[in-house]
């Protein structure tokens, strides 16, 4: 039996693109892997720890090799239940919506949470940089009210899923699978139209991830 943790990074509900076309997703994967775990991680409904002086402290202790102070461990093991939860998957579901060409900050703060020394990557001298968090399949859904795909025109605006891809190769998440929900916004019925071609992918991908 397998977990499949969704991250939810919309704040919009059930007026979201992104996330109607996870759920759609959830629904299609809970009917092909009835024995497997589902959990929706709702990142607007979840209170993160700050990356304060402590934290960022105790991040370089750990870079380097040093003893962590008591304040400094206290906010470590704060970050480490964060990571912890995270790496508890054994699959991994994103869905967000573009937001100034981006991602949404509370998806940035996850990140910045997540992504840390000896929790889901290390560095050494000699190896560089290396993800900890690997074999374990994710899936993208990003939603986005204009076009930014291969022949847009508009693709050098998408730091949406070029950051996100790049962040979650780092951490050593690797085959990573993206649905494109877009546009939304070109016309009273593009939303509808959108969701409507995004779930037909959905139908393919879901059952065998």
């Amino acid at each position: 039996m397998s977990k499949l943790l969704h991250i939810e990074a919309s704040p919009r509900g059930q007026r979201s693109a992104s996330i109607t076309v996870a759920r759609h997703f959830l629904d299609v994967y809970r009917a092909k892997h009835p024995g497997d775990t589902v959990e929706t991680f709702d990142l607007w409904e979840t209170s993160l720890p700050e990356f304060n002086g402590a934290t960022i402290d105790a991040k370089y202790a750990v870079l380097h090799g040093q003893k962590l102070t008591a304040d400094q461990d206290r906010a470590w093991q704060v970050v480490t239940k964060v990571a912890d939860h995270f790496k508890s998957a054994d699959k991994y579901l994103f869905s967000l919506p573009m937001w100034n060409f981006g991602i949404p900050y509370k998806l940035k703060h996850f990140i910045d949470v997540l992504v840390q020394p000896g929790l889901t990557f290390s560095f050494t001298p000699g190896e560089g940089y290396k993800g900890l968090v690997t074999g374990k399949p994710a899936t993208v859904i990003y939603a986005r009210g204009g076009a930014y795909g291969p022949g847009s025109g508009a693709e050098g605006y998408d730091s949406q899923s070029a950051y996100l891809r790049q962040i979650l190769g780092f951490i050593g998440i690797a085959g990573l699978k993206e649905i494109f929900v877009e546009p939304t916004m070109a016309s009273a019925t593009s939303k509808e139209e959108a969701v409507s071609a995004a779930s037909a992918k959905v139908d393919a991908l879901a059952g065998t991830f």
